[in-house]
């Protein structure tokens, strides 16, 4: 038998088979017998293949054009009228980080003040003063003080020192009103501060006052801004500095001891406080001649913040704001949970029975030596009393009950020694200090518990000595 086979295949889609079989003969028989009798079905099955061949061919067309109209390449409008909405991607519609875009803006406000300020800094550190002008408006940088920014130019580049350059002060009025300052690079002191206040309007952040820094350099002042935001932030950076004869120039001695000014000066020291960033000064409140602040300060390590209220008021005798009250209770409790594990009474500051405050210096069980936290707390001391040569100092030494009231005396009256003697090596006049010994007459805390138990936390506040500064 003979087999024709007839095959049409159009790309993937058709396959078209025709087979025949034919018992074998001569290959001319063969060949003739197809002939006649299969040639009107191989006629017919050719159309059929035509038809379908033809068929294929415009499904692949169709399906073709499709796919090209439901997935189009990225191309300009233009290219096309009649296709579906293209979405055109522009690399200048991405977002830019915030500070890039609002420098690119050309626009003086913003929702945030710290943007605000970094536009400003960078217009000033480009030199272009008259963009500057033009940015800020003529109500804040008008024709003189544009003159005086080009003379500052002039003489030393207006450069913002790196990194802590730019500092936000506080708040003159809550959530409306804030002040900034930029530290000008190797600029002489009094020269180097450019203060910005930046006040909010619908919802945005814009410059409303700017104070430039003299030409020449001046004595140097108390303070840069004599306002109250101006005072009660040139006493901080004082305490922070450990600079109490400055610190002492803020406030007014009548209310505000200096026993208060050197405990804060030990607790910034030792409890390592630094103002916040953000917000660091808070007005709470405004009344006539009297404002009041809220300091916000954070241990080193960023853990939670802590406050203290400072109180100011106008003085009548010399035109100026003046710290009236300093309220430590807040910054106290939480240095004495930080550093004294929790012990209130363990605090530097503590409240004289007969009146005023007095300094704490604490002394472990039986022992009348000075440790390393005394010894910092009493060289914040000395730098006060060589301030007043003509005051005096009363040491008065106490302790815990246990011992015989013989024995509590001369310890106690050790521990004052000691102090006395740490003051006199370190330059402050014998005359001037006054050493009592108490004993164990004038606990701070129970030594026992209300069932007759001991109590080593409240002998623990007993162990003693008393700076009282009579200033």
């Amino acid at each position: 038998m003979a087999v024709f086979r007839f095959q049409l295949r159009v790309g993937n889609l058709i396959h078209v088979s025709y087979e025949s079989r034919q018992d074998t003969g001569s290959l001319f028989d063969q060949h003739i017998s197809m002939h006649r009798s299969h040639a009107p079905y191989f006629f017919l099955i050719l159309a059929a293949v035509l038809a379908l061949s033809a068929l294929s061919l415009l499904l692949i067309r169709s399906g073709m054009e499709h796919r090209l109209i439901s997935k189009p390449a990225p191309a300009p409008p233009a290219m096309s009228t009649t296709a579906p909405p293209i979405a055109i991607i522009d690399p200048t519609d991405e977002p830019e980080p915030p500070e890039k875009n609002f420098s690119s803006t050309n626009d003086k406000t913003d929702a945030d003040p710290a943007n605000v300020i970094i536009h400003i800094t960078k217009t000033l550190e480009g030199g272009d003063f008259d963009a500057f002008a033009r940015l800020v408006g003529k109500d804040v940088c008008d024709a003189k003080t544009l003159e005086h920014l080009k003379s500052l130019a002039a003489s030393h580049p207006l450069k913002i020192q790196q990194p802590n350059g730019v500092r936000e002060i506080g708040e003159l009025e809550m959530n409306s009103l804030s002040r900034w300052s930029l530290k000008l690079d190797g600029a002489l002191p009094g020269r180097d501060l450019i203060l910005l206040n930046l006040r909010l309007k619908d919802g945005k952040w814009a410059l409303d006052n700017l104070t430039l820094p003299p030409i020449a350099t001046p004595p140097a002042p108390p303070a840069v801004l004599t306002d109250s935001l101006g005072i009660a932030d040139a006493f901080l950076q004082a305490v922070i500095k450990q600079d109490f004869v400055l610190a002492r120039g803020y406030v007014n001695p009548k209310s505000v001891s200096d026993a208060k000014i050197a405990a804060l000066c030990i607790l910034f020291e030792e409890g390592q406080y630094e103002m916040r960033h953000a917000k660091p000064l808070r007005a709470m409140f405004q009344r006539g001649d009297t404002v009041g602040y809220l300091a916000n300060v954070q241990p080193t390590d960023g853990n939670q913040t802590a406050q203290f209220a400072l109180t100011l008021r106008h003085s009548q005798e010399s035109s100026n704001w003046i710290i009236v009250e300093i309220n430590l209770d807040q910054l106290l409790a939480d240095y004495t949970r930080r550093v004294a594990g929790g012990d209130i009474y363990y605090s530097p500051l503590i409240k004289n029975p007969q009146g005023g405050e007095t300094l704490g210096l604490y002394f472990d069980f039986n022992d009348d030596q000075i440790n390393p936290r005394t010894r910092r707390q009493l060289e914040i001391v000395v730098h006060i009393l060589r301030t007043n040569p003509g005051k005096n100092v009363t040491l008065s030494g106490h302790t815990d009950a246990l011992g015989t009231p013989q024995y509590n005396n001369q310890l106690s009256a050790r521990r004052a020694a000691i102090v006395r003697d740490f003051l006199a090596d370190a330059g402050v006049s014998p005359a001037q200090i006054v050493t009592n010994a108490k004993g164990a007459s004038q606990p701070r805390r129970p030594n026992i518990t209300e069932s007759g138990d001991d109590y080593p936390d409240g002998r623990r506040a007993n162990r003693r000595t008393e700076i009282y500064i009579d200033f």
